[in-house]
């Protein structure tokens, strides 16, 4: 991705007393500050489990309750919004979640700089910005050549997991994942929906508007 164009744009948010209160008593423990040069996820989790990305987590409702529900596995959340980044260290507090870190960058610079290779069991991305506007498709965020560097970073046998209620957005998305050489997609086509995934607020208004969910799950291979 051109590293002038941003996949996302800063939301105006309401940074509330309780997610300003675990922000600053969290962050320490659970933010990875930013800085070029490969995460040892075994010492920043201090354990060998598998280890999750999940690029703009939102409000991190549906991060908490799949870590919750995963204990075994550690999750990686990369987020801007500082609103949504104190939520889930709110939830995290509030469920003594111990599977969380989170890095507060552009996901983009996150994985060329900090995501060691062949170093993520999966990938999670739900309901990216779709930037609906045609002159804006250039910001949305899957498309090569960034989609290579998300795959570089998979181990074999790991799986990329994009939702969208975007039509046009999931079509194109669906193309540039089949175009990278050690993806292949598990299903023909858009996926079966994941009953593990919790729904989330944009998933919720989008359906109030009448909006199609699409899933897509790619598995990474040896090339």
């Amino acid at each position: 991705m051109d590293r002038g164009i941003k996949s996302y744009a800063l939301r105006a948010g309401r940074f509330t007393a309780a997610q300003r209160r675990s922000y600053d008593s969290l962050a320490e423990q659970c933010i990875i500050p930013f800085a070029p040069g490969f995460v040892n996820f075994e010492t920043v989790f201090g354990n060998a489990h598998p280890v999750i990305a999940e690029i703009g987590f939102g409000m991190g409702i549906a991060t908490a309750i799949i870590a919750a529900e995963n204990p075994h596995n550690n999750y990686l959340g990369i987020e801007v919004h500082r609103p949504g980044i104190g939520r889930l260290l709110w939830e995290i507090e509030q469920r003594s979640l111990a599977n969380i870190r989170i890095i507060e960058h552009d996901a983009a610079e996150v994985f060329e700089k900090m995501i060691p290779p062949r170093s993520l069991d999966a990938i999670h991305i739900f309901f990216p910005d779709p930037w609906p506007k045609k002159r804006h498709h250039k910001r949305r965020l899957i498309k090569r050549p960034f989609t290579e560097t998300l795959a570089a970073a998979l181990r074999p046998g790991a799986y990329l997991y994009m939702v969208t209620d975007w039509e046009d957005y999931a079509l194109q998305a669906l193309d540039e994942l089949n175009a990278v050489m050690c993806l292949r997609n598990k299903y023909d086509g858009f996926a079966q929906p994941q009953p593990w995934r919790p729904q989330t607020k944009f998933e919720r208004k989008g359906l109030e508007q009448n909006h199609q969910v699409r899933e897509l799950f790619f598995i990474a291979y040896e090339n």
